[in-house]
């Protein structure tokens, strides 16, 4: 039973860094959209590649399920909206 509980906790923990991670992606890509933060930077670059194959596949598959918007790009938003939903239920109901 304590594995169980060790094993919750630990998928709860990865999903709020993921919360957390998908946030970092899309203010950075903001930033690079504005041309605040520039590409050409070995770091941003690397953070923004790491990010990108680790977020992307999931915004991906939102975006193939969802409309259309024009510019505006609500998956970042509904992958949030996801996430806090599996851990209410985690929290929830004890899983």
């Amino acid at each position: 039973m304590y594995f169980f509980d060790f094993f919750a906790y630990i998928i709860f923990q990865i999903l709020q860094i993921y919360k957390y991670a998908i946030i970092i992606y899309v203010i950075t890509s903001m930033l690079i959209s504005f041309n605040i933060i520039n590409t050409n930077n070995k770091i941003i670059s690397i953070i923004m590649d790491f990010l990108f194959r680790l977020i992307e596949p999931l915004l991906r598959v939102i975006r193939n399920i969802i409309p259309n918007f024009g510019a505006l790009d609500v998956s970042p938003v509904i992958l949030i909206i996801i996430i806090e939903a599996l851990q209410y239920i985690m929290t929830k109901y004890g899983l």
